[in-house]
């Protein structure tokens, strides 16, 4: 019986780490176990054409999904595309293009979606994060921060908000500040952090491999992103290691942290220090975990094998 044939389409695999990225690795390698898979990141579109895949699941948006939609009509294929970008143009595109399923990764995209074309069949199904590699049991990276340590992971960008971060840290004593990451914001945020927190701060980056040690080091993690990002896998990365979490204050962070940690308006600096002062003198016992567990890879991978059967 002939294997039923997908591919992903995603140039930056194996090139940056991101969420779409580690969508389509965490994705592709357990829907290999029973379709064959490819993953694609030098896309040559007529060598797309040609292989005639059952399924195209293109992650880069916008004119990707409009040429994948075409080659596929053309083959009699289908495609999926799942929203990492967030609400936006990219999205606006993707739903545009009519794919055989549009997938949100947040409840509140999922609105938007139908909302957008509502002509096209939406499913929300969010990422999700591997609880047996990140897990609190395990080897720890060697740090000369003091304790506590309050982490922050994300790119260092100005849509990120780490400066925030910084400035709230600053308002608090005797904590230390670990930012591990990389971009264009890097050099402004070193000298903030040096300048506001001295021996108490570090910006640094790992290789992802790395990662389930650095989150062991932690007794705290914050990120308070610009709210329009659709899922920050970091933030279930840190509560799978059973970190609790302190975020801004909206509805898509409000339904991957739950009661693991606590929401604010990160633009009101003496809130978000009062919130992290309340997070770390807080028992929280087994949440964070309990919470990522709904996030597992395995069970998010499920959801899209149902929806392949549909296909």
């Amino acid at each position: 019986m002939k294997k039923y044939k997908l591919a992903f389409l995603n140039k930056y695999q194996n090139k940056v780490n991101r969420g779409a990225e580690t969508f389509v690795k965490e994705v592709s390698q357990r829907l290999s176990k029973k379709y064959e898979v490819d993953v694609i990141s030098e896309i040559n579109y007529l060598e797309l054409l040609k292989k005639k895949y059952d399924l195209v699941i293109p992650t880069n948006g916008r004119l990707q999904v409009v040429i994948t939609r075409l080659i596929t009509w053309l083959t009699g294929g289908k495609m999926i595309v799942s929203g990492q970008s967030g609400m936006g143009w990219d999205d606006r595109v993707n739903l545009y293009s009519f794919p055989d399923f549009f997938i949100p990764i947040s409840s509140e995209a999922l609105k938007w979606a139908k909302k957008v074309n509502p002509f096209v069949k939406s499913v929300y199904i969010p990422n999700g994060v591997d609880i047996k590699k990140f897990k609190p049991d395990g080897e720890k990276i060697n740090t000369d921060l003091k304790k506590p340590i309050i982490l922050c992971v994300g790119a260092l960008t100005k849509t990120k908000r780490i400066d925030l971060v910084i400035k709230a840290v600053s308002k608090i004593e005797d904590v230390s500040l670990l930012v591990v990451g990389k971009g264009e914001e890097e050099n402004k945020l070193q000298t903030l952090g040096t300048s506001l927190l001295g021996s108490r701060f570090i910006i640094t980056s790992f290789p992802y491999e790395k990662m389930p040690e650095v989150y062991r080091v932690a007794d705290l993690f914050t990120l308070v992103s610009e709210p329009y990002y659709s899922f920050e896998n970091v933030l279930v990365e840190a509560m799978a290691t059973n970190i609790p979490i302190v975020a801004n204050d909206d509805s898509i962070r409000k339904e991957i942290v739950g009661e693991a940690g606590i929401l604010v308006d990160p633009t009101n600096i003496e809130k978000y220090a009062e919130a992290i002062k309340k997070a770390l003198n807080t028992n929280w016992g087994d949440k964070p975990r309990e919470q990522a567990k709904k996030f597992d890879w395995d069970k998010i991978v499920g959801e899209y094998k149902e929806l392949i059967k549909k296909l």
